[in-house]
């Protein structure tokens, strides 16, 4: 339930029209989440062998800790809190804000303080224990799943389509053009698959990680693509793939064609409860994160503090919502997603190469699961995934330059921890 809506967020009803916007096909479109999915698989069977075999607090960070050292997990932490994690929440609190401006437009309340209001009634749910923000997870997931599957089945059964032709207009396209489009297209199908991996955070809360993450990342991410995929077919088969490109609000505007204008209203308030659910799930996963650098003094004290009661890292969501609140008032929801997808994609390859690391350097670790397809998928994944950042850094290259200069500002940070924690000693 938390990788489910964690990852399905408000990307899925948004980036339909980005995608044919490069790759106007509705063959091409189908195969673009196709990938996107099989290289997530890759992804997570990668991930699955790193969390069974150190099922702690924190993921990433404790793999590229352990296989790279102190400074390199230090930056991935430092880009985590000031881009990556609170990126997510603060743009996943703008998209709700968004859609709550269009569902509720009487309501005379600012978009910000809207998505500010979400952030801190969220943070309050997950300080108050780790059950709770649990229970409302598990709601807010089963209402969305059951929300897209009324759609999808209402779409296919009662509502106005029209015939899909898979390779029109692909056929006018040259061989260029189509390679080039799809890199581009794969980018925003990133977006819609990001969080896959942030169930890890969670290892050490998590009953029989061993085994628990395991299926989780493999049977989440199979389960998430087949959704995606559902999802897009319904999209195409509603509004014509020339029609769609450059739409932003495709969900609303294939529910509207197929089913009515007030079909159009009920999805975007399925989008609502769907962004309330990943932000949530978002927000439960990262404080693990500062939690686990915190207790290696490589992060202010306060992330390390677990709230007397209920036991939960009520310091770190604290400090989450406080840096995520500044982004949402400092930044636009593209370049938010912008720096958050990229730096991103960044770890994803570190912690994804650390698995061969960790092989090597620590042959008697404990692996109850063993990377399927090693070392052929995991190097495809780590690939492939770099070839999706060099297109974010062609495409945006304004914002990806400032994710990467996030990351250099980390250095002197770092020692300046490092300093104080020896001064402390």
């Amino acid at each position: 339930m938390i990788m489910v809506g964690m990852v399905i967020g408000s990307a899925i009803f948004l980036s339909t029209g980005i995608v044919a916007a490069s790759i106007p096909s509705a063959g091409l479109i189908l195969l673009a989440w196709l990938v996107g999915g099989l290289l997530t698989l890759a992804g997570a069977f990668t991930y699955a062998e790193l969390g069974a075999a150190m099922p702690e607090a924190g993921g990433q960070y404790v793999y590229i800790h352990k296989a790279y050292g102190e400074l390199p997990a230090f930056l991935f932490g430092w880009v985590f809190f000031l881009a990556y994690m609170t990126g997510a929440v603060a743009s996943l609190a703008l998209a709700f804000a968004e859609y709550w401006a269009y569902l509720f437009p009487r309501v005379a309340l600012d978009r910000r303080a809207v998505g500010i209001l979400v952030i801190v009634i969220l943070t309050y749910v997950n300080v108050r224990g780790v059950g709770l923000g649990k229970t409302v997870q598990n709601v807010l997931t089963i209402v969305k799943l059951a929300t897209i599957l009324g759609f999808v089945g209402l779409v296919l059964t009662v509502g106005e389509t029209t015939p899909l032709d898979f390779m029109e207009p692909s056929r006018t396209m040259s061989v260029s053009q189509w390679a080039l489009g799809f890199v581009v297209a794969l980018v925003a199908v990133s977006w819609t698959f990001d969080g896959w991996n942030n169930i890890n955070f969670l290892a050490g809360e998590i009953k029989s990680p061993e085994r628990t993450i395991t299926i989780t990342l493999v049977a989440g991410t199979v389960a998430i693509t087949v959704i995606y995929l559902v999802m897009n077919l319904v999209y195409l088969m509603a509004v014509p793939v020339e029609e769609l490109a450059g739409v932003v609000r495709v969900a609303e505007v294939a529910a509207s064609a197929s089913l009515g204008e007030r079909a159009g209203t009920y999805i975007s308030a399925a989008v609502l409860i769907s962004v309330v659910g990943a932000l949530n799930a978002t927000i439960l996963a990262g404080a693990r994160v500062y939690y686990a650098m915190a207790m290696d003094g490589l992060f202010f004290a306060s992330a390390a503090r677990v709230h007397p009661t209920y036991e939960t890292p009520s310091g770190a969501l604290v400090l989450q919502a406080l840096w995520s609140t500044v982004l949402l008032m400092s930044g636009s929801l593209e370049q938010i997603v912008t720096y958050s997808i990229f730096v991103g994609i960044v770890f994803w390859i570190v912690a994804a190469a650390s698995l061969f690391t960790l092989r090597r350097k620590f042959p008697e670790l404990p692996r109850p699961y063993k990377a399927w397809g090693y070392p052929v998928v995991p190097a495809l994944f780590i690939v492939a995934s770099a070839g999706i950042l060099v297109s974010t850094l062609v495409e945006k290259p304004a914002e990806s330059l400032a994710s990467l200069g996030i990351i250099i500002l980390g250095l002197p940070a770092y020692w300046g921890w490092k300093h104080r924690r020896s001064a402390a000693h």
